[in-house]
């Protein structure tokens, strides 16, 4: 009867744990990682699989609720498989991609395509690393349970028409005055309007929604991505060839102007500062804040108290709870907010914490968030849903 017991309770606790399968062509990965994994009780290895080809007869098998994944592996390539699995039976991939910075298109084509989050690897001494970074590593399949399927490779999200270039261009009235320290007390008038966005685990996918459908005559934007050094530029990089606007990893002392947005570069936090009626940007290194480099809170904060009112605050897809305090000091400084709606994300995790401490103004679908950045910028009414 014991016996018996305990097999039922093996088996619930199965049923519960989060089914992993490894595609990696490196026996040492292989190896690091199934140790990883079966040492946490919430988990189930159920493959290690050196090539595509072996993890699809796995999958027949059983299918993961959790997929790890290298890029660059023999007779099919990860992208492949990727899409492949993206097209049949929408998963969530991890991508455990190589530091090498010659690698980092591929992982951004595997972003857009559908992958969730970023495990990085170098090229040597990789159990080590590996082993050092067994908590991100946990972390990273532990978020990745938790997204919406649906949302992984849906097709692009088409917003309705953007404002023509006319109206976005139309005189402003009433701007804010702002008394930087820097001046003596003497004040300046600033038109300029700008947007600040903060987005995690799928916000790949949302902030591509959102950019490539901005006219060039959008404001200035300042973005936090959650993302491991090197891939950012190749992220901006992407971007920049498919938007409108001009998209860049943010350098030092970069002015924010209108029909550009600024991506904070991975491992360094960005700051937004001002001087005179201007706005520029500060690259920082420093500890993480609210466990993240680049971190959603150390921008808002920032933006809270050098643009108030001039800034509108997005929060978006993403785990945890980074921006939420520094969204709510920019509402408290009278600047809009708006939250990505459940509905709509790959993981409702940044926007629901947001909505629970009061910092939201309005929660909105993915594709309504470009018309109230341009509304924001002709100081339209925001259309959206109160929290």
């Amino acid at each position: 009867m014991a016996a018996r017991l305990q097999a039922r309770r093996e088996a619930f606790m199965s049923d519960k744990s989060i089914k992993v399968l490894v595609v990696d062509d490196s026996a040492v990965v292989r190896q690091v990682a199934a140790s990883l994994i079966e040492g946490d009780p919430g988990m189930e290895l159920i493959g290690a699989a050196r090539d595509p080809l072996f993890a699809m007869e796995r999958m027949k098998q059983v299918w993961p609720d959790v997929i790890v994944l290298d890029i660059e592996m023999p007779r099919m390539d990860g992208l492949t498989f990727l899409k492949k699995i993206m097209a049949e039976r929408p998963t969530p991939v991890v991508i455990c991609s190589s530091l090498a910075e010659s690698g980092a298109d591929a992982t951004m084509q595997a972003l857009s395509s559908g992958a969730v989050d970023i495990i990085t690897k170098p090229k040597i001494g990789v159990k080590g690393f590996l082993q050092e970074s067994a908590a991100e590593y946990l972390g990273a399949i532990r978020a990745a349970a938790r997204v919406n399927s649906r949302n992984l490779a849906r097709a692009p999200v088409v917003a309705k028409q953007a404002p023509s270039a006319s109206q976005a261009l139309r005189p402003r009235h009433n701007a804010d005055v702002i008394l930087p320290a820097s001046t003596g007390g003497q004040p300046f008038r600033t038109t300029e309007r700008i947007v600040a966005i903060g987005t995690s685990t799928g916000g790949t996918q949302a902030l591509e929604a959102v950019l490539t459908v901005l006219p060039a005559t959008a404001p200035g934007l300042v973005i936090v991505q959650h993302m491991p050094e090197k891939f950012t530029k190749a992220f901006a990089d992407r971007l920049d060839t498919l938007c409108q606007i001009r998209v860049k990893e943010a350098e030092n002392n970069d002015r924010v102007i209108p029909g550009l947005a600024l991506i904070a570069p991975g491992g360094y936090h960005m700051l937004l500062q001002r001087s005179g009626a201007y706005y520029h940007v500060q690259i920082v290194a420093g500890p993480p804040v609210s466990r993240h480099r680049p971190s959603v809170d150390v921008l808002f904060r920032s933006v809270a108290k050098f643009a108030g009112r001039n800034a509108l605050g997005v929060i978006m897809t993403g785990m945890g709870d980074d921006g939420v305090k520094g969204l709510l000091e920019m509402h408290q400084a009278g600047a809009p907010t708006v939250a990505q709606d459940e509905a709509s994300c790959v993981v409702y995790g940044m926007p629901k914490e947001a909505v629970k401490a009061g910092a939201v103004d309005h929660v909105m679908p993915l594709g309504a968030i470009p018309q109230a950045i341009m509304a924001f910028h002709q100081e339209k009414p925001i259309v959206g849903q109160k929290p």
